[in-house]
């Protein structure tokens, strides 16, 4: 499992997760809604700690920086 997340995606991600956490335990997403949040908010901190995305070796992309040879 190589990295293919740079930092500038793991930042955003990771704001994202804080910010989906919030308006669940916030009481502002309810329901079904709220699970769903909660789900994508887990996933984006896992995919963010680890710097791998799945979604993006289907489409082969990567944002972090190579290393030149």
């Amino acid at each position: 499992m190589t990295k293919n997340m740079g930092s500038a995606d793991k930042i955003v991600r990771t704001i994202i997760a804080i910010v989906a956490l919030y308006l669940y335990f916030s009481g502002t997403v309810t329901g079904t809604v709220g699970i769903v949040l909660i789900v994508l908010a887990v996933v984006f901190l896992l995919t963010s700690l680890v710097s791998f995305c799945p979604l993006y070796t289907l489409f082969g992309m990567k944002t972090c920086k190579t290393k030149k040879a």
